[in-house]
């Protein structure tokens, strides 16, 4: 028995169709799986008001030059840090 060109072209993009649909479908369910399994963050406790602040103090700028200079494969001193921001 011979198929014709078209009716091998429809059943491909058909088949394709139908495992796209239900990879899609397969995701879907796993995401709410995952988020209905998944246990919530506890939210983190505010800092007092009267908390001091954490400043930028010598051993903190040595630390961050010796990371950044280890990761850049060169010497400290050829790092110049001009301000640090806590993120």
């Amino acid at each position: 028995m011979e198929y014709s060109d078209l009716f091998v072209c429809l059943m491909g993009l058909g088949t394709v169709f139908v495992g796209l649909v239900c990879i899609i479908l397969l995701v879907t369910l796993m995401s709410l799986v995952c988020r209905s399994t998944g246990e919530k963050p506890a939210p983190t406790p505010a800092a007092p008001a009267g908390a001091p602040k954490v400043g930028t103090s010598p051993e903190l700028i040595a630390a961050v030059s010796a990371a950044i200079a280890e990761e850049m494969g060169t010497d400290i001193s050829a790092i110049r840090i001009i301000s640090l921001k806590q993120i």
